[in-house]
């Protein structure tokens, strides 16, 4: 079991960030390693090139390590994605075990949960209530999703804990939202109608994001999702491919401490070739992507002490 202190909340980490900050929690690593130094101002707001606004996909697969799957023989896809596109190479969980980093993905904070638990909720506002409000549309596909809006804990390899969209309330309950819900099987259509909505969120199932099965069935499923994403997406979409926690408690950002995970960014936003290595974490993208669709950036995700994915965005620096 992982140890109690090695678990923070996203509502802790911004109250303690004027704290870590004058602390000055220079180390991000492990073993005496540093990673880099936490941030005591706010990140400036990401952007794009200037040109149509752009689509984003977040896709979440399970529990690697970084160097597990980069360079690996077993992932040949996400290594090529990584070298063809924009790598975060000091990306980092924010808490074992899944279900708090899946919420601090798109709430921005892991509400104090620090289980897997499918009876417990996530209140207030998400990212996709921003979007709704915004007059911005949005999916969440869920791979083997019994039907479009289904609360259940699971069925076949669809688990709840991975979909962090069936915890908040203020989804659930209100049905024209919870239809956004849907399975993958979705996408495909989606695609070739020209029908992706704004921000689109993507969770295989058990076997297919490497939960239950292989590092190579997981790249194998990625080989088929992505490229026709990609080029449905356009020539200002972005893709997040990253994961919701490694095997070790390697941590970064004062607070995270999820382990170090891959996070790659494709499309045509992302800057070709681009790498980063200061210290990001799960804050970080929904930093980001709130950034780019125009919400405010929601609890963790605007704290001073989450760095920037800027350095990675085409016409960024």
């Amino acid at each position: 079991m992982r140890r109690a202190r090695d678990r923070v909340t996203g509502a802790t980490r911004l109250a303690l960030a004027l704290t870590v900050a004058a602390a000055l929690l220079s180390g991000c690593g492990s073993g005496g390693k540093t990673a880099g130094p936490v941030q005591t101002v706010a990140a400036p707001r990401a952007r794009l090139a200037p040109g149509p606004r752009a689509r984003i996909v977040v896709i979440v697969m399970e529990n690697r390590e970084y160097g597990d799957v980069l360079g690996s023989a077993d992932a040949p896809f996400i290594t090529g994605l990584a070298r063809r596109y924009a790598l975060a190479s000091q990306m980092y969980g924010v808490s074992h075990p899944s279900l708090p980093n899946y919420l601090a993905l798109l709430g921005g904070s892991t509400f104090g949960i620090d289980s897997d638990c499918t009876d417990c909720h996530a209140s207030g506002a998400s990212l996709a209530t921003q979007l709704a409000g915004a007059g911005r549309s949005w999916k969440g596909y869920m791979e083997d999703l019994p039907h479009p809006c289904f609360t259940g804990s699971g069925a076949a390899g669809y688990a709840k804990k991975h979909d962090p969209f069936a915890y908040f309330p203020a989804i659930t309950s209100d049905p024209a939202q919870c239809r956004r819900i849907v399975p993958l099987t979705e996408l495909a259509a989606d695609e070739r109608s020209g029908a992706l909505p704004d921000f689109a969120w993507i969770s295989p199932n058990l076997c297919h994001d490497m939960h239950d099965c292989s590092t190579r069935t997981g790249d194998r499923f990625l080989a088929a999702l992505v490229p026709p994403l990609l080029r449905a997406l356009g020539p200002r979409g972005l893709l997040f491919l990253t994961f919701d926690e490694g095997t070790s408690d390697d941590r970064c950002c004062g607070l995270a401490a999820g382990g170090h995970i891959v996070m790659v960014m494709a499309g045509g936003g992302a800057r070709r070739g681009a790498r980063l290595g200061t210290p990001v974490d799960h804050y970080s993208v929904l930093q980001t992507v709130e950034d780019l669709l125009g919400v405010a950036r929601l609890r963790g995700a605007g704290c001073h002490c989450t760095p920037s994915l800027q350095p990675l965005l085409n016409g960024g620096r």
